[in-house]
């Protein structure tokens, strides 16, 4: 990177120009009397230069190999304003950035005239200073437009012939334009561009200085200035302005604060800030990033209905380079009854995606410019990481996100499951739109708490289903009542998987509505939850006429929350309980009759 390491200005020098004499004029601030006949390399201290950044300068001679200049970040190429013949010799070269034209003391006028057709003709070239190494003119300017020929270069963001801005540029000032905008009115009023203003330099702008910008906007375009406020083409000619005026270090303070690099492309630092995420714990938003996610939301929701329409929600994405959720978005959370995405299902989906792939979501949540909005160094204090540790003392975990695994064979009816916990009906479901997804998220209530619950469905035979496809925090094994042979597999992936870990699993006996064939399996799943004393199977069905039960869903969220329980879960312990008394009470009473019947004997 540019910043992490000192540059490189070399002085590429046509012979006899100066250039030794440029050098040793900078550094003893005085004309040297004699001058040698090639300068040291000389490093000058970050602190004592106007951009902070440490200087290396080479003295190149003519007879180096032009391979060398390659290695410099910059190059000054110096001619003698004196001799035509070394202006001539300078338009020989493609790569120069700062001609310098020294001795401008023995010539009265300026050398600008010749220069200026090579300026047109080279857009590497940057600017054109005239000094004198004698009497020490623009000596300290020279260096200073060589550093910020560096760190503020014109060719990627100005065209100088089509006298505007390139498209890579207009492009990243758009975005950063959209993104300010935080009303979403396509207008910049004096309120967000004062926190433009102090976000990229620090400081607001006082109130005449804010009128006299968008004055000089109104004066110069037809449309630069609306309803008092910047809209996006007055925001570009100002940057125009900037660039054309020399001030290029406005524009790319703008664009390295929204995370733009030299070649504007956002950088890996602001897009995938590191993250520690300690072993055996998942990743969850926090209350930051669902405020700024809500004011997201808000910000899109153009018409106020509570809800983002594939127009608002194109309008969403806007400010990122693709469209990172497809069409099985609607079939992951819920919707409207008009099939828009919802606040609550918006909210959802960023969940799963923190859950699933952290690295994704900071990904995401800086293409919104979180850091700027949210007035954070990154993205990652939007992120929570929570251990999967159990709080002795509460008995329970304190995360708020849980993984289930609906596992079971194929046409058991898990997909109709994922959609139940919609809140859709098999009917709702067959009808509903979009492409198939594996994962469906809600919330639901444990104790008074609101968890969210995400349901994955895994299928596959039993030899293929991995460790890591089965891993989770609660496991929904399922079955199909009306098939004989389903139960087996529930079985064989418990006693693979699950009999000897940590996850609550529990059984759920799918399409509850039709007609229960007895199991081909050893035992019945009742008795094979008595025996590994799990909860007894529960009974579900989403073919009816009003949405789902979702008792289920609560059940596999509390045994993610409880999962000490796992063996002595509470609705299981009073099933097989009052199960024992049945039989207790039973043995009472046989005994008490077998008294009564010897004693009549």
């Amino acid at each position: 990177m540019l910043f992490r390491k000192a540059l490189e200005q070399d002085l590429q020098v046509l012979s006899q120009v100066g250039k030794t004499s440029l050098i040793m004029a900078l550094v003893g601030e005085e004309f040297p009397e004699e001058v040698p006949s090639r300068a040291e390399e000389i490093t000058i201290p970050a602190d004592v230069t106007p951009e902070k950044v440490p200087t290396h300068i080479v003295d190149y001679s003519g007879s180096l190999a032009c391979s060398s200049l390659l290695q410099a970040n910059v190059v000054c190429m110096v001619y003698d304003v004196t001799e035509e013949t070394t202006v001539e010799k300078v338009m020989g070269w493609l790569i120069p950035i700062i001609l310098v034209g020294n001795k401008s003391d023995l010539r009265c006028g300026s050398s600008m005239e010749t220069i200026l057709p090579i300026m047109n003709q080279f857009s590497e070239i940057e600017t054109c200073v005239e000094c004198s190494a004698k009497n020490l003119k623009n000596i300290s300017e020279l260096f200073y437009y060589a550093q910020k020929a560096v760190l503020h270069p014109t060719a990627p963001l100005y065209d100088p012939e089509e006298k505007w801005l390139r498209p890579a540029c207009m492009q990243a000032l758009a975005r950063i334009f959209t993104m300010s905008d935080q009303d979403n009115n396509q207008i910049l009023s004096d309120e967000e561009l004062n926190y433009f203003q102090n976000s990229c330099f620090g400081n607001p702008l006082a109130p005449q200085a804010l009128e006299d910008v968008k004055m000089v906007v109104w004066k110069n375009t037809t449309d630069g200035v609306q309803d008092n406020g910047l809209t996006l083409n007055g925001f570009l000619f100002l940057n125009t302005l900037f660039i054309q005026r020399g001030r290029h270090e406005t524009t790319w303070t703008i664009l390295r604060r929204f995370g733009y690099d030299d070649e504007l492309e956002l950088t890996e630092d602001y897009l995938h800030p590191f993250i520690r995420v300690p072993h055996n714990s998942s990743t969850e938003l926090n209350h930051f990033g669902y405020q700024f996610l809500q004011r997201m939301f808000e910000k899109y929701d153009k018409d106020r209905d509570g809800a983002l329409s594939p127009v608002e929600l194109q309008s969403f994405f806007s400010v990122f380079p693709y469209v990172p959720w497809g069409p099985e978005l609607y079939n992951t959370v819920c919707t409207t009854d008009k099939g828009l995405l919802s606040l609550h299902g918006f909210l959802c989906q960023w969940t799963l995606e923190a859950y699933l792939d952290v690295h994704c979501c900071l990904e995401h949540l800086g293409y919104l410019g979180y850091p700027i909005f949210s007035e954070q160094d990154c993205q990652t204090h939007a992120i929570t990481g929570e251990e999967k540790r159990i709080d002795l003392e509460k008995g329970q975990t304190q995360r708020n996100v849980f993984l289930c695994k609906v596992i079971g064979p194929r046409s058991t009816g898990k997909t109709a499951f994922l959609q139940a916990f919609l809140g859709r009906n098999l009917a709702a479901h067959s009808e509903s739109p979009g492409q198939r997804s594996f994962y469906a998220i809600n919330t639901v209530q444990v104790n008074g708490q609101e968890k969210y619950l995400i349901l994955c469905e895994i299928d596959g035979d039993v030899e293929s289903t991995k460790p890591s496809e089965a891993a989770c925090d609660v496991a929904c094994l399922m079955y199909d009542v009306n098939d004989p042979k389903s139960f087996s597999y529930c079985a064989t992936i418990y006693k693979q998987h699950y009999m000897d870990g940590q996850v609550p699993c529990i059984i759920v006996a799918s399409k509850a509505d039709l007609p229960q064939l007895i199991q081909q399996h050893g035992t019945s799943p009742a008795e094979f939850c008595y025996k590994h004393r799990l909860p007894p199977p529960f009974y579900f069905t989403c073919n009816t006429q009003d949405p789902p039960g979702t008792t289920v869903y609560t059940k596999l969220a509390t045994a993610a929350t409880f999962p000490h329980m796992n063996d002595t879960d509470m609705g299981a312990a009073s099933f097989w309980l009052r199960v024992a008394l049945g039989a207790s009470i039973a043995a009472v009473v046989g005994v008490t009759l077998y008294k009564i019947v010897v004693k009549n004997k």
